[in-house]
């Protein structure tokens, strides 16, 4: 079998909820990730991509009928390049780039895209089909823009609350308490916006209509204001709007290949995929299940976390992100050095993109060797990949 490896990363910037990318379709926004990623590999002829895989997570308004087949056709590839489009909810372009590692070490084919996308802000409001025509009563939308929608009422009640509710829970069984949560979401803000203002982004995003630069990093944020904040889901909880990913707009692209497909690319690989781990645990619980994804993904790669010099972990709560880190035993400092999700945002479909690209370059950048990604996902479900850095020198580990 061939290994897969990495030998591009593109994204555009993460919007605001109803920010600066409210106006632009997420098919749109697909397409302008993909033609950007390809541009980054001019001597690619694009008939020799042998699959797209795409993630998105909602998939009920402008990005229905397989987005990724949609970005494909926007983006002027050939109509002969095949797309699918993949659902692990937050993990969608995570999944995106297994399941395009897993088609490359097959054999069936030698060059594929995997990519993501969300808007947060455009996921339209739906209603459920009547179960007669013509009823007399009311019948209330519902906004798919997070979270559970139209449950079945078998599905245990206990399975079923807010996300934010689950974190709560996860607090209580991990304690974290409120002034370390604000103080990892202080640190993300202010590595972001270092991490930008030192240039770290500038190859890794596409502007969109004039957005150059993640919408929702404030860099004068501080403990003051996010002790400040009210509880979100809780009179007397700890998760906050300071201490939790935003509502997001963005897409993220992946250009993977075979080894041999290094000279077709015109580029060399800056990444190989190790590992992969995929975990499930009790849906309220969703938060803690990286940490045996990425075990899984570390025993896969023949490593152990004494090696990783570098983590990037989706920052969906404050409180579920430094659970997870606790249990691994790993040093905090290696943890999303230029910032996570709390500041970048969280668009669904597109973030596990994010997290490949920016790893990768990270560890170029620190000269690691070993990385981990990792993502917790709603329902509770989580994926990890470890990465190999073969584009630069490496040093310790």
């Amino acid at each position: 079998m061939s290994d897969a490896y990495l030998y591009a990363a593109l994204r555009t910037p993460f919007g605001r909820f109803n920010g600066a990318l409210a106006g632009v379709r997420p098919d749109d926004l697909a397409a302008l990730a993909l033609a950007g990623l390809l541009d980054r590999a001019p001597a690619l002829d694009r008939a020799a991509i042998g699959d797209v895989v795409w993630g998105n997570a909602n998939g009920a308004g402008e990005d229905n009928r397989n987005v990724g087949r949609m970005a494909v056709l926007l983006a002027g590839l050939p109509v002969a390049v095949p797309a699918t489009t993949v659902n692990r909810l937050c993990g969608s372009s995570l999944d995106a780039a297994i399941v395009a590692s897993r088609t490359l070490e097959s054999g069936d084919a030698h060059v594929v895209v995997a990519g993501g996308v969300e808007s947060m802000t455009r996921a339209p409001w739906v209603l459920p089909k009547p179960d007669r025509a013509f009823p007399a009563g009311h019948v209330t939308a519902v906004s798919t823009t997070l979270g559970w929608r139209l449950v079945n009422p078998a599905m245990p009640q206990e399975w079923t609350v807010s996300l934010g509710e689950c974190n709560e829970l996860l607090r209580e069984r991990f304690p974290v308490s409120r002034e370390r949560q604000d103080a990892f979401a202080v640190r993300s803000h202010r590595l972001a916006a270092r991490a930008w203002d030192d240039g770290f982004y500038d190859d890794l995003v596409v502007p969109v209509e004039g957005l150059a630069r993640d919408e929702g990093i404030r860099a004068d944020t501080d403990p003051g204001k996010l002790a400040a904040l009210k509880p979100s889901f809780r009179p007397d909880g700890t998760i906050t709007a300071g201490n939790a990913s935003p509502l997001s707009d963005g897409a993220s692209a992946l250009l993977l290949g075979t080894a041999a497909a290094a000279d077709r690319i015109g580029l060399d690989p800056v990444a190989r995929i190790a590992g992969r781990g995929v975990h499930a645990v009790e849906p309220r619980m969703f938060g803690h299940a990286p940490v045996e994804a990425a075990d899984k993904a570390l025993r896969r790669a023949g490593i152990g976390w004494d090696d990783v010099g570098a983590v990037e972990l989706n920052e969906a709560f404050a409180v579920q992100a430094l659970a997870c880190v606790d249990a691994w035993g790993v040093d905090p400092e290696i943890v999303n050095t230029r910032g996570g999700a709390i500041a970048i945002g969280h668009p669904l479909g597109a973030s596990g993109g994010r997290l490949l690209g920016t790893l990768a370059k990270v560890l170029r950048d620190r000269r690691e060797r070993w990385g981990v990604a990792a993502v917790c996902i709603g329902v509770g479900q989580a994926l990890a990949v470890v990465l190999e850095n073969v584009g630069g020198e490496v040093s310790g580990r």
